[in-house]
């Protein structure tokens, strides 16, 4: 059984949603992308399982370039041939659980100690 094709955005309707939705996130080429800045291999390779595991339970699969201190994503719906709500949507997921404080919230998970460079995770934007 085949699924309607996803509907796909403009140009300037990507640039409008990722500025009020996804504010870290760029469009460059057909492309949503977004890097996440970390402190070390091992942390990239924690981003990189995180992201991994959404997009394989959504059964939507970014390209990810990984470097020593840096994960940096690209979106788009290969299906759709375009930008979609799936990308979207996938992209806002990965923004919640990679950008996740425990530390800023009340609690029983405090957090990784970001002022000691031997537990410093994520270079966090907020």
């Amino acid at each position: 059984m085949s699924r309607p094709k996803s509907k796909t955005y403009s140009e300037s309707e990507i640039v409008t949603r990722l500025k009020s939705e996804l504010p870290h996130w760029t469009y460059e080429d057909g492309l949503i992308c977004r890097t996440y800045k970390t402190h070390g291999w091992k942390s990239t390779l924690m981003v990189a399982g995180a992201i991994a595991h959404l997009a394989e339970a959504a059964w939507h699969h970014p390209d990810l370039n990984l470097s020593y201190s840096s994960v940096k994503i690209t979106l788009s719906d290969h299906e759709a041939k375009g930008i979609s709500d799936k990308d979207f949507t996938l992209a806002a997921m990965i923004e919640k659980v990679v950008q996740w404080q425990p530390g800023k919230e009340d609690g029983a998970l405090e957090g990784t100690p970001q002022d000691d460079p031997r537990y410093a995770y994520l270079k966090y934007d907020v």
